[in-house]
């Protein structure tokens, strides 16, 4: 554990955790928000206690041989993703592992549980359906723990959802509590969302309009209207049963990294380095979030304040309705890549391998904050594309190297960032230096992008 920095100027940091030796990459809470989970470059997850007086660390998850993606908890168990092509049950109680569920082919994106069942994603274009309870399996049945393979993408597959039929009470042949009306949606590189069976495996829909990778998805309380942004700076509605889109919302500069439903409205984040919030129904965008110098990574609603985890290092607190900005939250020495709120806590983790607790209370009642901190970057950069637990979370990786005030890009760093928004754009044709990636399509050329823009 380690001691408030003294770069926040305004008393708001209450701690900064230093266990991690690497970037922090995805956060994640137990359901009932006692437990926090951070997955890190380091290979390790920790757990952290978010009800005391002090962030203590309850356990370090020990086993993944590469960087961690993503993270989620279900119950008493923590579930991890990462670039070893693995996903890992945890024991929070004892911090075991108690077991590997192999199959993906390249790293693991996205990963979520329904307490039955686990989902995941991976650059290698396909989604899986895993067996959550595998202690029945036995010795040398760990291969059945995969029931269903979903192939059809033709590039890496990133933001993942499940939208549960009604319960008809009964299980199929194998024994499992599947329902014919049960989905899953998945949103690729290659520019397209697609609908799935999860009682057959086979393709429902497939959502085509985006002109660049789908990067975030939600749908509405209902389970009826499918939301995607993507890098072609573009958020779509989608009739998920017709498979049509309804409306495109146009208002971003740049990619939409982020995005998350609340009620009748939604809100959204880019790499045009504002977030906004719109009218569902209407699909009228009635507020502009303005003040950050960078890509704006991770976004969350809290009691009527929308904060914002951005690359320029800060995290900041809106107020949802009026669009001003209450509080900045600086002191991180690299990009914000995810946050959670909880307990008038603010939970931020980073590309510079901090964990910083922040306090998140009575800020409705603060006066704006005029942010004159840095002069705006000449352009921001296109944000990492790994992400977190939908809603939000694990947002890429980060290569060890010193940090960048977002004022201090020089010309050639801003042409390096250009060329990166271009090829994730398709507009330059030739392949980069793949060598060192499992294959060479878009998802590992995207993967390689998120290396190199979170030094930024």
């Amino acid at each position: 554990m380690g001691a408030a920095g003294s770069k926040d100027k305004n008393g708001w940091l209450k701690e900064t955790l230093v266990d991690h030796e690497d970037a922090i990459n995805c956060i994640a809470l137990s359901e009932d928000g006692s437990l926090l989970v951070t997955g890190s470059e380091d290979k390790t997850a920790r757990m952290w206690s978010t009800k005391t007086d002090e962030t203590e660390c309850l356990g370090i998850l020990k086993g993944h041989q590469s960087y961690i993606t993503c993270v989620t908890v279900c119950d008493t168990y923590v579930i991890t993703g990462a670039a070893d092509s693995t996903i890992r049950k945890w024991d929070m109680t004892t911090c075991e592992c108690l077991f590997t569920f192999e199959g993906h082919k390249s790293r693991v994106s996205r990963v979520i549980c329904t307490g039955e069942f686990l989902f995941s994603t991976s650059y290698d274009k396909t989604a899986k359906a895993w067996l959550f309870d595998v202690g029945d399996l036995g010795e040398g049945n760990e291969d059945k723990a995969c029931i269903r393979t979903f192939e059809g993408h033709l590039k890496g597959i990133y933001p993942i959802i499940f939208i549960p039929a009604e319960d008809t009470g009964g299980l199929d042949e194998e024994g499992m509590n599947i329902n014919p009306g049960d989905l899953l949606i998945t949103g690729s590189a290659d520019n397209t969302a697609k609908s799935w069976s999860f009682d057959t495996g086979g393709c429902l829909k497939t959502f085509k309009g985006h002109k660049a990778p789908v990067t975030t998805m939600a749908t509405d309380p209902q389970g009826r209207i499918l939301y995607t942004g993507g890098g072609d700076k573009e958020v779509r509605a989608w009739n998920i049963q017709r498979g049509d889109c309804m409306k495109v919302l146009e208002a971003h500069e740049g990619p939409v990294i982020c995005l998350s439903v609340v009620n009748r409205l939604m809100y959204t984040g880019s790499a045009d380095g504002t977030a906004k919030c719109w009218v569902r129904e209407f699909g009228d965008c009635t507020r502009t979030y303005k003040g950050h110098k960078h890509s704006i990574v991770c976004l969350k609603f809290y009691d009527g304040i929308l904060f914002t985890g951005c690359g320029d290092m800060c995290a900041r607190a809106y107020d949802a309705k009026s669009g001003s900005i209450k509080r900045l939250f600086q002191a991180h020495e690299g990009a914000v890549t995810c946050l959670t709120v909880i307990n008038n806590k603010l939970y931020t983790g980073s590309s510079d391998g901090t964990l910083r607790v922040w306090d998140a209370s009575n800020i409705s009642m603060d006066d704006q904050v005029f942010d004159l901190q840095t002069k705006p970057t000449k352009r921001s950069a296109v944000a990492p594309m790994v992400l977190p637990n939908g809603e939000d979370n694990g947002y890429g990786s980060a290569e060890d190297g010193a940090p960048i005030e977002a004022n201090e890009f020089d010309e050639q760093q801003n042409k390096r960032l250009e060329d990166l928004d271009r090829r994730l754009d398709g507009y330059i044709e030739e392949e980069p230096d793949l060598t060192s990636k499992p294959d060479g399509d878009l998802d590992d050329e995207l993967a390689a992008m998120e290396k190199q823009l979170m030094e930024t």
